[in-house]
């Protein structure tokens, strides 16, 4: 049997043959940059996460980088960022002139209690990231900004669908950041992304760097880019949406079967909260000092796995930073993902399960 981490061709008949019709169907209209597939996605979107303003971009890297430019944040200023994150997370800090002043993590990956230490000066915000689905303590963090008068622009790419205390990851911050790549939770089949906020001021702003400056054609009134979502995206979108809370119900249950099934073996450190709401298993991510070891044992039993991810932004060249941030350096020796998607099988799961229990014994 053969398992792959993620096989994005899995889609099921049905679901290929509603998705080749909204193809057709946004062909016929001939719109293919806005229009109401876009405004659908944001209104749906703004309503399943309670978000006042949501506004689509091109990928969920841009959306970051919209943010700290509507936030004014530029050359000068220091964003406080964890240490292990996707990349796109510093770079986008990089790219408006900012420099991003990195932090250790706690175990699970997520930005250290005491990240406030870092602040000088030149802090105008923090990042926080809800690194593989499971989100950081928005109140504390938020507190904690509030105190020192920061901008919280929240990395929710990896985490829709994840709710605290009943409200969404991305609604926490100023502006919140979220990522339709296709291997999400939720994601198109093709690059997406999308901005949310509670500020009509800051959203007409995002809207206008997203689209040239413009209020409208022709009208340019600052400098803006493009960053406009594909309407045929935005309606593949809309497609995903009508199942995206029976497929995290799908990963739910996986999860659930790891959590119980591999809670015995003393040389692994499962992923904490996977089975509350402000975690939406993106990722089911195991801790073990014999990660290449198992990396490669699976393989040879057919079983894809992935590395999220193996150097921290400390490390990288052009991040280059002194410091030890323990926890994220761990995490990037020692973490592995095991497949975890709706589109798996069970027996699929539970072969997992066994081949993972048998190279431990």
């Amino acid at each position: 049997m053969k398992i792959p981490f993620l096989d994005l061709s899995r889609i099921d008949n049905e679901l290929k043959e509603t998705l080749k019709a909204k193809f057709s169907e946004v062909l016929d209209a001939g719109i293919f940059s806005g229009g109401k597939e876009v405004d659908l996605l944001e209104s749906s979107i703004s309503r399943i996460l309670n978000s006042p303003f949501s506004i689509s971009c091109a990928n969920g890297t841009d959306a970051l980088e919209l943010a700290l430019r509507a936030l004014d944040i530029g050359t000068g200023d220091e964003v406080i960022v964890p240490a292990m994150t996707w990349v796109s997370t510093a770079e986008a800090v990089v790219l408006v002139g900012a420099k991003p002043i990195f932090v250790d993590t706690d175990e699970n990956g997520l930005i250290c209690s005491d990240w406030e230490k870092a602040i000088s000066p030149q802090t105008r915000a923090v990042i926080p990231v809800h690194l593989y689905g499971k989100m950081v303590e928005m109140e504390s963090l938020l507190s904690k900004a509030k105190s020192h008068r920061l901008l919280v622009i929240e990395d929710a790419a990896q985490a829709f669908g994840a709710f605290q205390n009943g409200k969404a990851a991305g609604r926490w911050g100023d502006i919140g950041c979220l990522s339709f790549y296709p291997t999400k939770n939720l994601g198109a089949l093709g690059e997406a992304g999308m901005c949310l906020t509670s500020s009509s001021e800051l959203a007409q702003r995002i809207r206008l760097l997203a689209n040239h400056g413009q209020p409208v054609r022709d009208q340019h009134v600052l400098i803006g880019r493009n960053s406009r979502i594909d309407s045929i995206q935005a309606g593949f979108l809309n497609v995903f949406l009508k199942d995206w809370e029976a497929n995290l119900a799908n990963r739910k249950a996986f999860a659930q079967i790891y959590l119980e099934e591999l809670a015995g073996i003393s040389e692994i450190r499962l992923p904490s909260g996977l089975d509350q709401p402000d975690h939406n298993a993106h990722l089911f991510v195991i801790q073990t000092n014999r990660r290449d070891e198992l990396k490669a044992f699976l393989a040879e039993s057919g079983i894809g796995t992935a590395i999220h991810y193996p150097m921290i932004l400390p490390d990288m060249k052009q991040f280059r930073t002194e410091g030890d941030f323990i926890n994220a350096r761990n995490l990037a020796f020692q973490g592995l993902s095991i497949p975890l998607n709706h589109m798996l099988s069970s027996p699929e799961v539970r072969k997992i399960v066994d081949d993972v229990k048998s190279f431990f014994r």
